[in-house]
């Protein structure tokens, strides 16, 4: 369901704005965030709403998700991303898959998506740790506004980063630029997770040195 409104909103948007990508862009961003917090809010009591392979192996390496666990959430989130993007492309009457041409390389593009995904995995452990019913909210929000301050449109996703690789359309990108876009997205959020943890573990240091003060 994220991927098919990920690229069905991509490609209404095209289709509607007449040429003018910040149109098609914006609809792709608004769609997206939307979907985001409906479905985070649908499954975060199912299976957590993880719909993020790097979101999945950072849990699973914070002990949040058993280790033996970990590659089955990948394969079935890599496997509902294509599903999205055959139903995405069956909707607006395009062949079920289609190899994208839409070339995303070079060293800021790849940085872009380093920030993307550090940024979300941030949000993520910020939002559970102090304020889990947020999370949708936060996670969404944080997304909508990367598409616009990242140049790579902020996939942060492995699995969308796949899937997207077989839709020729507004939001693909070419087959070859993906493994540039997934290894930086795994190193976002391995930093993010490393310098969380940090964080957090000097905050809960200061409040206990506050609080001693207190007393």
């Amino acid at each position: 369901m994220l991927l098919a409104a990920v690229v069905g909103s991509g490609i209404m948007g095209e289709r509607l704005s007449g040429g003018n990508v910040a149109i098609a862009l914006l609809a792709n961003t608004l769609a997206t965030g939307a979907a985001l917090v409906a479905l985070i809010l649908t499954f975060e009591g199912v299976s957590g709403a993880q719909f993020n392979p790097a979101v999945s192996l950072a849990a699973a390496w914070q002990g949040g998700l058993p280790w033996r666990e970990a590659p089955v959430y990948v394969l079935a989130q890599i496997l509902g991303a294509f599903a999205g993007v055959v139903t995405a492309h069956l909707m607006f009457g395009l062949p079920v898959f289609s190899a994208s041409r839409h070339v995303r390389t070079g060293s800021a593009q790849m940085f872009s998506e380093f920030i993307a995904t550090f940024g979300l995995l941030m949000v993520i452990w910020g939002c559970v740790r102090v304020r889990p019913q947020a999370v949708a909210f936060a996670v969404a929000a944080y997304i909508t506004a990367a598409y616009w301050f990242t140049s790579s449109t902020s996939f942060a996703n492995p699995a969308v980063t796949l899937a997207r690789s077989l839709s020729d359309t507004f939001v693909g990108i070419r087959p070859a630029d993906t493994a540039g876009f997934i290894i930086a997205q795994l190193a976002g959020a391995a930093a993010a997770t490393i310098i969380f943890r940090w964080l957090a573990s000097t905050s809960t240091e200061g409040v206990g040195v506050s609080r001693e003060e207190n007393d």
